[in-house]
């Protein structure tokens, strides 16, 4: 089998889940979008998945983003920064990112919104809330949200895109996903075009789209197990 057919296969098994679960769910499966994490794989994957019909595109560390981002060029994508994001690598970030789903801090929605102005760039940015307030895996607190929400909406070249989770480790993602389904709710009360929800992964996507996830970020069940990566 070659690799174009062995994606092909992996994401009509994504699709059937995500459609199983949405009819669980009472939801549409056009309710809810596929990132494909290409961490770690080259960027001829990238390519052999827009053939395949995927235009969004996800990556969490900018050195490995940038340069696959520069080489896929000339496809039609979006990409997504899904990662922790340090000032310092704001900019590069922004030269090709379309959507910050990591957005955390005061700090970071002053340096996006420079750097954006600067790039002449409209960046939809998404905060992400800490479900288990562990150290180092970013996050907001979920009584932070409305102050970082402000924030972006106040910023010049940002655009308020909704919310961003990752499921606590070696737990049920399912409280920690309906209690991000709160905050979202919260939110589009105040800011009703923040309707992102960022949250649900390869191994727990069925959880995600019960909460009302309506981006699913899948990297394992699209393009198998991590690659070491070559520096």
């Amino acid at each position: 089998m070659s690799r174009k057919d062995d994606l092909a296969a992996n994401l009509v098994a994504v699709r059937e889940r995500i459609a199983t679960a949405c009819d669980a769910a009472g939801r549409s499966p056009g309710e809810v979008s596929v990132i494909a994490v290409t961490k770690t794989f080259p960027a001829g994957d990238v390519r052999l998945l827009a053939e395949l019909g995927v235009t969004d595109v996800a990556e969490n560390r900018d050195q490995e983003a940038a340069a696959k981002a520069a080489e896929c060029r000339d496809l039609d994508l979006t990409w997504h920064f899904v990662g922790q994001l340090q000032t310092n690598k704001v900019r590069s970030v922004v030269s090709y990112a379309e959507v910050i789903h990591s957005v955390d801090r005061r700090r970071l929605v002053t340096a996006l919104s420079r750097a954006a102005t600067d790039a002449e760039r409209a960046l939809r940015c998404l905060i992400q809330v800490s479900l288990d307030e562990v150290e180092g895996r970013g996050g907001v607190r979920p009584d932070g949200v409305p102050e970082l929400a402000e924030a972006i909406t106040a910023a010049d070249g940002l655009e308020l895109g909704g919310v961003m989770a990752v499921a606590p480790l070696d737990a049920d993602p399912a409280p920690a996903f309906a209690r991000l389904a709160e905050i979202s709710l919260s939110l589009r009360a105040e800011y009703p075009g923040a309707k992102a929800v960022s949250t649900g992964m390869s191994g727990d996507l069925e959880q995600a789209i019960v909460s009302g996830a309506t981006h699913l970020r899948v990297g394992t069940a699209l393009l198998g197990g991590r690659r070491a990566i070559v520096r």
